[in-house]
């Protein structure tokens, strides 16, 4: 008998990287699945694969995390057809990368639209099913949430805010006494096709992955996210060198500054090679950029293409 079983999920972001991850490993462990995303025919695939190889039930339920009336929609469908929702999972997320000086606008916008927006509108349209099942929230945020880099303003800010929105839900739920937790997922590096998107959400089917010896693949990132959401921790963060980078974001700012402003910002060849810094990473539209810190700024994983 798996940890979920019989219970219901919903998944935003679910049609690639983490999400798709999370989606098979909740299967594994007998839950029903309400799967989310903006390309329907992946979810076809996933919801296929998933019957045939765990006998899971799934509702898709397509939609964009930007558009509050579909999101609104996709939870009410898939309550429709389950009756109950014991578990939200707001995955949908992407990266912007680039230097502050030079990012438009209107990236920011699309940047904090889906991942900060987008996982509030998540969390609000899930609060009223899950507080009938004293259920989990989970929110995948970040180590660049606790420890930023030179070229990842608009993600870190992102995902600094998703942190925050995780600690003070988590609050709220406690004081009403509502049975809800609310789990915030900070990952490290994890292999995802995250690279294969540009900041303007246009995919690029024919990217090469960037080497990394120090990414985790999804399935084993999914593994171990989806027992913090069931132990309902508030935060969990991993993999080794993510731990490590949220700590010194924590405890040695000053040392964290230093080492990553060494190069004086300029990003040369060079010092991109040298550095493993992160690509932003979770959703619809993240990209691979270079990188010009040393000290491992965890690339953020999950997709909501």
């Amino acid at each position: 008998m798996g940890r979920f079983d019989g219970k219901v999920v919903w998944i935003t972001g679910a049609s690639a990287g983490l999400g798709r991850e999370m989606a098979r490993e909740f299967a594994r462990q007998g839950a029903k699945l309400i799967l989310s995303a903006r390309r329907k025919e992946r979810l076809e695939e996933l919801a296929t694969e998933l019957k045939e190889t765990f006998d899971a039930e799934c509702h898709l339920s397509p939609c964009d995390v930007t558009d509050e009336a579909q999101v609104e929609a996709a939870v009410a469908a898939g309550v429709e057809r389950f009756g109950q929702l014991d578990v939200a999972v707001a995955n949908a997320g992407f990266g912007v990368a680039g230097r502050i000086e030079r990012l438009e606008i209107a990236d920011w916008r699309r940047q904090l639209d889906v991942n900060v927006i987008g996982a509030v509108a998540t969390v609000r349209s899930a609060l009223p099913e899950l507080k009938k099942t004293r259920g989990r929230v989970a929110l995948v945020a970040s180590v660049a949430g606790h420890l930023a880099s030179p070229r990842t303003g608009a993600y870190s800010a992102s995902k600094y805010a998703v942190r925050a929105i995780g600690q003070v839900l988590s609050m709220e739920m406690a004081m009403a006494g509502t049975g809800v937790s609310c789990t915030t997922l900070c990952p490290g590096y994890v292999e995802t096709e995250i690279h294969q998107i540009d900041n303007r959400g246009v995919r690029h089917e024919g990217r090469s992955k960037r080497p990394n010896k120090l990414a985790w693949q999804a399935d084993k990132a999914a593994r171990v996210m989806v027992r913090a959401i069931h132990a309902r921790k508030r935060e969990y963060v991993f993999t080794a060198h993510g731990v490590v980078g949220a700590w010194f974001g924590r405890h040695l700012p000053g040392l964290a500054y230093f080492a990553q402003s060494r190069g004086g910002g300029g990003g040369s060849a060079s010092s991109s090679r040298a550095a493993t810094s992160p690509a932003p990473a979770t959703s619809s539209t993240p990209v691979d950029p270079p990188a010009t810190s040393p000290i491992d700024t965890p690339q953020p994983a999950g997709d909501n293409p």
